[in-house]
């Protein structure tokens, strides 16, 4: 069963947040849900992956009425059912590129700011290409094997119920690689493209910008159904991205979010912004 570790550790943590909650052992659940002490201790660490039938017998058991709340879990647990694209890459691909794009699959929404790239969901093939050539530290796969996952990434943006996205970009992203107008120009035109999709929202940060949250680095915040409480933020590193996980932390995410777009030009001018630009590449 494939299910992203960050999600199957909000579901273990939450199983276990219940079953504290009723002031039961792990030795009492287990044997009351038909199932070893030790399996039951996996679930709850993430160290196993859970069937959808275990959850429904806990929940059961701990009582849990909440039925959108319960759908969430369940949801949680049905995504190992489920075999992607990215499993013929996945020789090439790090785990945490893996739980991205089970994430990617699974969210609703998805907020991200930028500081100094073009978001990879909004990326040309020519684009990535080079900013994966220069940027990349995790050895494993080529280059052209890595831009296609990036590519086969952006389907989640026009499927059936495409992610709703959010996207606040600094300026100076849109004014780099000048001297490559041969990439920046079609990057321009595909910004500008997936702006007028009804499931996009793009923004700008202009460079005269005051003080924002977004300056201590680029992050995305996924969401996903039912409770916001499932919801986990990727937050961009140099050798890896890491996941946010508690609650709390991705709440402060959410408002910190709230913050940039207010201070970045709105929605329009952004557009006009990235228009202008593109007419200044020859």
């Amino acid at each position: 069963m494939v299910v992203s570790t960050v999600r199957r550790r909000r579901l273990g943590g939450v199983l276990r947040k219940l079953r504290e909650e009723q002031r039961l052992t792990a030795e009492v659940a287990a044997e009351a849900t038909g199932m070893s002490q030790a399996k039951l201790t996996r679930i709850e660490t993430a160290h196993t992956a859970a069937k959808v039938e275990d959850v429904n017998k806990l929940l059961d058991f701990y009582g849990c009425d909440n039925e959108e709340y319960r759908a969430g879990l369940i949801a949680i647990a049905k995504e190992g059912s489920k075999r992607g694209w990215w499993l013929s890459y996945r020789d090439v691909i790090n785990s945490t590129t893996i739980d991205l794009i089970l994430l990617e699959a699974e969210a609703t929404t998805y907020k991200t700011y930028e500081s100094a790239f073009i978001p990879g969901l909004f990326q040309t093939a020519e684009y990535a290409r080079l900013a994966i050539d220069r940027l990349r530290t995790m050895k494993g796969g080529t280059v052209d094997d890595l831009v296609q996952v990036r590519m086969a990434r952006q389907s989640i943006l026009t499927r059936p119920n495409p992610v709703q996205v959010w996207a606040v970009i600094h300026e100076a992203a849109l004014r780099a690689l000048a001297n490559r107008p041969d990439v920046m120009g079609p990057q321009l035109d595909k910004l500008l493209t997936l702006g007028r999709l009804a499931n996009v929202n793009i923004q700008v940060m202009p460079m005269g910008a005051a003080f924002h949250p977004g300056m201590n680095g680029a992050f995305a915040l996924l969401g996903f159904p039912q409770r916001k409480d499932l919801d986990v933020v990727f937050a961009e590193a140099l050798l890896a991205g890491c996941w946010v996980e508690d609650p709390a932390d991705v709440e402060l995410y959410r408002a910190k979010f709230q913050e940039i777009t207010a201070e970045a030009l709105p929605v329009d001018a952004s557009i006009e912004f990235i228009t202008t630009q593109r007419g200044r590449i020859s």
